[in-house]
């Protein structure tokens, strides 16, 4: 999978980052959720253990693309 680089909300330039995929996907970088309660709310709306979910600031939105 190859990944381009579409923008940060960081500071330091490390994370969170939006990546753009050549699958016509997207990956992002952000914070992994660790609290207990909202991983409980996230597997009961059926995500599976062998999945995770990170936590990024509503403005690293703004670097994907308006038109997908």
């Amino acid at each position: 999978m190859k990944l381009t680089f579409l923008g940060t909300t960081s500071i330091n330039g490390s994370c969170p980052n939006l990546y753009a995929t050549d699958r016509g996907t997207y990956v992002v970088q952000g914070y992994k959720i660790n609290d207990v309660e909202a991983l409980a709310a996230l597997h009961a709306r059926g995500m599976p253990e062998t999945e995770t979910a990170v936590e990024i600031p509503a403005g690293l939105l703004s670097f994907a693309p308006k038109d997908t």
